[in-house]
């Protein structure tokens, strides 16, 4: 995905503008488990993501849930037509979600986002074509609805986020489990 804008501001409408920068704010600065949720209920998904956020990882909850996003995303990868020399690429991607899942479940969050961010730039790829490598691409997705270009805008940012640290200097994990939870619950019930 081609998400070169110089500021949130260029490409965000003016209701989520407040939103976005608290999730990805400027200077390095880390966010918090309310601007993740605030994000949340900006995607829709509010709800949902609160109720997972309180889940244990490892619950059977959790795991019943990332399964389901497992099969949904492999349901949309699947259902995405494209032309016969893309396929290709479609198995490619469906390759990657094994790895991504065994990052999750290491809580490896760091990989995972990084892993996360490749993948949604392939699906953004599968479901809009070379128009997703475009310098519009994002102002373009909230032409077609709002919700999905704030998701395409996010996923678009999940490698700024994959650094915070914590005040000892170690990787955030719950910041970075809350982030990345927002992208798994929005393709969950895309």
């Amino acid at each position: 995905m081609n998400l070169g804008y110089p500021s949130v501001n260029s490409a965000i409408p003016g209701e989520y503008r407040k939103t976005a920068e608290r999730l990805f704010p400027k200077g390095g600065q880390k966010p918090d488990n309310k601007a993740a949720f605030e994000f949340a209920k900006a995607l829709g998904i509010g709800v949902e993501h609160q109720r997972l956020l309180a889940l244990d990882r490892n619950s059977a909850d959790m795991r019943k849930f990332l399964e389901h996003f497992q099969n949904n995303l492999d349901l949309l990868i699947q259902k995405t037509w494209v032309e016969e020399s893309e396929k290709a690429h479609k198995g490619k991607l469906q390759d990657k979600i094994p790895s991504f899942m065994a990052l999750i479940e290491q809580g490896n969050f760091p990989k995972a986002i990084e892993d996360f961010g490749a993948i949604l730039g392939e699906l953004a790829y599968l479901f809009f074509g070379v128009q997703s490598n475009a310098d519009d691409f994002i102002e373009y997705a909230f032409r077609i609805d709002a919700q999905m270009g704030l998701f395409w805008w996010y996923g678009g940012r999940l490698s700024l986020i994959k650094e915070f640290k914590d005040k000892n200097g170690a990787g955030d994990d719950k910041i970075l489990w809350a982030v990345l939870l927002l992208g798994i619950c929005y393709l969950t019930n895309f």
